[in-house]
């Protein structure tokens, strides 16, 4: 077995198709677009490179390319360990300890020489919320878009080389026409006894009041979870802008007490629903079929529940449960989709865990996805303790 540092045009080209190898009998898996892939590594496109960098190889056996992984690094501040902590990601392979173990050393070699003295994985050079985890459960359910999916003996391969689990991801799936659990009716209807509550729809005519309504709701529900980062005017203008082109105003909610934002619901239309028809190719032939499959035949029945937030001072008060109801009534109502699914609750937010299970109608917890963030310290005696509950 061969390691080779991705560099040449050709190289580059054996990094994306591998997949199209090791996913060829898999019906759920859909493949990402290439130019998705390829902005991660693009100095150009992946502000990440501003504080880091990242290298990718890819492993050949007797001239076949049967492994990939991407090794990357943001600079940031240690652990309460002293560990610098770095990442891999975008990792494929046969089922092959050997070879596995090929492409994780190699990823921790980068990383050491680099004065990285422990690594996550994997994950994405870049946000949370694309290319982050193992999928461990949820393999008979189609990928979401830049969400990954996997072979059902990855987390072997990570567990056998040494990854412990540093956190999960959690998927809770819905279908649209089953009801809202009893309880989540009833805290919503707290909130909707408040006359100072008032629950709206995003206006596109109006999207620059939303997009600073949206960073406020942001920085104050979210920013204080280990990882993420306070959002910036840029940063939020750059996500709408994103998603003008696909963007449905009756999934995207927000609350407010009078004129003041509070919490949001955003739900965008599941592009992977669309995508899969065009084959990781987004060149002009891919647009038209996009265009034709999501506005005129309307393929896409997947809504994911994008983000949800909640400004600390109004959690507890049924707020959650309105924004909910509101967008629920208006789907099945007005709309023809068919299934939601909320993406990428981390197993330490207690708080958004009981409102996707509300959602559920259902006072278990039984998410449809399981993904594992692991984490590998290169000093073995140190331990990897997992991220507490909040």
């Amino acid at each position: 077995m061969n390691i080779i540092k991705v560099a040449s045009k050709q190289d580059k080209k054996a990094f994306i198709e591998l997949p199209l190898e090791i996913y060829k009998n898999e019906k759920n898996w859909i493949r990402p677009l290439d130019k998705d892939i390829d902005s991660v590594f693009n100095k150009n496109k992946n502000k990440a490179f501003r504080k880091g960098d990242v290298i990718r190889w890819v492993l050949e056996d007797k001239g076949r390319a049967i492994g990939r992984v991407a090794a990357f690094y943001i600079e940031k501040k240690v652990d309460k360990d002293d560990l610098k902590i770095g990442g891999c990601g975008f990792f494929e392979c046969i089922d092959n300890q050997d070879a596995a173990n090929l492409l994780f050393d190699k990823a921790k070699s980068w990383l050491t020489e680099r004065g990285y003295n422990s690594m996550d994985g994997p994950i994405n050079f870049g946000e949370r919320d694309k290319w982050w985890g193992c999928l461990y459960k949820g393999f008979e359910i189609d990928p979401n878009y830049q969400q990954n999916y996997g072979k059902d003996y990855y987390p072997k391969l990570f567990e056998n080389y040494g990854f412990q689990i540093l956190f999960k991801q959690l998927t809770f799936f819905k279908k649209i026409k089953t009801p809202l659990s009893e309880k989540l009716k009833y805290k919503a209807n707290r909130a909707l006894k408040n006359p100072d509550y008032n629950f709206r729809m995003l206006e596109i005519k109006k999207i620059d009041k939303y997009i600073l309504d949206f960073m406020k709701i942001y920085n104050e529900a979210w920013a204080k979870y280990p990882g993420v980062s306070a959002l910036k005017l840029a940063q939020a203008n750059s996500i709408f802008k994103q998603l003008k082109p696909i963007m449905d105003e009756k999934i995207l909610w927000f609350a407010y007490e009078k004129d003041e934002p509070i919490g949001f619901f955003i739900c965008i239309p599941e592009m992977n629903q669309i995508f899969k028809y065009v084959n990781g190719k987004l060149d002009l032939i891919g647009k038209i079929k996009t265009f034709y499959h999501l506005k005129i035949k309307k393929s896409c029945k997947k809504v994911i529940g994008l983000v949800f937030g909640i400004v600390p001072k109004h959690q507890g008060k049924g707020v959650d449960g309105a924004l909910i109801m509101a967008s629920s009534n208006t789907i099945q109502k007005e709309l023809s989709y068919t299934d939601m699914e909320l993406n990428w609750i981390p197993d330490f937010n207690t708080a958004m865990i009981k409102v996707a299970t509300q959602v559920q109608a259902t006072n278990e917890i039984k998410p449809a996805k399981i993904h594992h963030t692991y984490r590998y310290n290169f000093d073995r005696s140190i331990p990897v303790e997992r991220i507490v509950k909040k």
